[in-house]
């Protein structure tokens, strides 16, 4: 990417008594600073300096340095100023970086010449934005091995397993003679489920890399009375749905944002889920079925005093869903209840037993392992977005059918066609696929100084 302007910025501002930075991009950087400072910069070194208006007058005293082109964090020339974190001494700067030509930077800008110049793929330019905005310690590693390229390094390696299948069936429609008797050889099909099972490999880990980065969207469902709303408030920490013994008490979606060591966690407290007559039950309860099909997972709560018809109306009703923990509340009532369940905990929303481990649980669906606070799966987790989510489903779609046109029609064509889509897809994720829509999209997200 050849740029013509210079861009400034405030890329941090922490306020009175900390290190604020006026940032510079472009050809023009290096002129920009030595202006400011009065003096030439050399690469790479540090420089105590003092800070000049255009008439002499001392805006402040500070640190430079400069990063010629191609080595810096933008591929371009680079010069970063370090003054005292004051917004109007930075301000200050940044107006004197200005006059001397620089304009002020787009959200982003400064990631977005990086990705053009080729220092950083789309995914780690993203990853950037969500090192800064990481909300826990398992977030923040996540970001930061997005960053270093390991969520890029799993999407090239798909993408060359598909290159290599591609060229394979691009084969047999080079010489069409063969193509039948080509398409039907079982190493071209075992290649096949090879890059089905790396892509299915990813798009797992790439699922989980969101909820680190999202947080988890919770939906606790269940029939009336069986203690839904008092679970909510018990996870909670206070009491924000309404609770009484009468049955329907909750008619409508009920959201609650919660934290569990640094992990964001959606709540959703339902309407109890039965045949209604009164109409508002009706429409919570369709709302509750509704919001149930976006949930990451469910928080299915029977009652422990009798919990087989519960479960029996709860099975069909959570058959779409995409995970359930099965929630036995009221396990006060019971005796002795506290043996290990197979797929579910015992719980007393009231009391709080049985909550810890629930807790954890949550942990370990958002992507922790338990009292480590490391992701699920040892150091290799990375940071996602749902657009990356988006493109690798899309990538699953396409392989499906490349299955289907190459077992079932044997058309190699039409294989190589879905291949070459999937493909398209997959380069979406780091820029393979050139979209100023996107990428208008992608960086108009970003703080002003990145």
């Amino acid at each position: 990417m050849h740029t013509t302007d210079t861009i400034a910025a405030i890329a941090t501002a922490p306020g009175a008594g900390g290190i604020g930075i006026v940032r510079l991009s472009g050809p023009d950087a290096l002129r920009i600073g030595a202006a400011v400072c009065r003096r030439r910069l050399r690469p790479r070194r540090a420089h105590r300096v003092v800070f000049k208006d255009e008439d002499g007058t001392i805006i402040d005293d500070g640190i430079a340095l400069a990063f010629p082109a191609p080595r810096s964090y933008s591929g371009e020339d680079v010069v970063e100023l370090q003054a005292h974190g004051s917004p109007v001494v930075l301000d200050l700067l940044l107006r004197r970086c200005l006059a001397l030509g620089a304009r002020m930077a787009r959200p982003g800008e400064f990631s977005e010449r990086a990705y053009h110049n080729g220092r950083l793929d789309l995914a780690q330019a993203e990853a950037v934005a969500d090192l800064i905005a990481a909300g826990s310690l398992a977030a923040a590693r996540a970001a930061r091995r997005s960053l270093d390229g390991a969520f890029s390094r799993r999407v090239d390696a798909l993408q060359a397993a598909l290159t290599a299948l591609r060229v394979q069936v691009e084969a047999a429609i080079d010489f069409p003679e063969e193509e039948l008797d080509f398409l039907a050889d079982a190493g071209l099909s075992r290649h096949l489920d090879d890059v089905c099972v790396i892509h299915a490999a990813l798009l797992a880990d790439a699922a989980r890399g969101q909820r680190l980065r999202d947080g988890l969207h919770v939906v606790i469902a269940g029939l009336p009375n069986a203690g839904k709303s008092s679970l909510l408030n018990a996870l909670a920490g206070a009491e924000r749905a309404i609770v009484t013994p009468q049955a329907g008490t909750t008619r409508d979606l009920l959201r609650e944002a919660v934290r569990i060591d640094g992990i964001e966690l959606t709540l959703v407290d339902t309407a109890g889920l039965h045949a209604a007559s009164d109409a508002v039950e009706i429409e919570g309860i369709r709302r509750a079925r509704e919001e149930l099909a976006s949930a990451d997972l469910v928080l299915a709560v029977v009652d422990a005093t009798d919990p087989t018809p519960a479960r029996t109306a709860l099975t069909a009703e959570l058959a779409s869903a995409a995970a359930i923990l099965w929630l036995y509340n009221k396990a006060d009532l019971v005796p002795e209840p506290w043996s290990p369940l197979a797929d579910g905990l015992w719980i007393c929303a009231r009391s709080g037993s049985g909550l810890d481990a629930l807790r954890e649980r949550l942990k370990a669906a958002a992507g922790l392992g338990g009292a480590t606070q490391e992701p699920m799966g040892g150091q290799g987790a990375f940071s996602t977005r749902a657009r990356h989510l988006d493109a690798l489903r899309r990538v699953g779609g396409h392989l499906d059918l490349a299955t289907q046109r190459l077992r079932v029609e044997k058309a190699g064509e039409l294989t190589a066609e879905e291949l070459r889509l999937a493909q398209q897809a997959l380069g979406e994720i780091t820029g393979g696929v050139d979209s100023e829509a996107l990428l208008g999209e992608i960086f108009a997200g970003f703080c002003i100084g990145k």
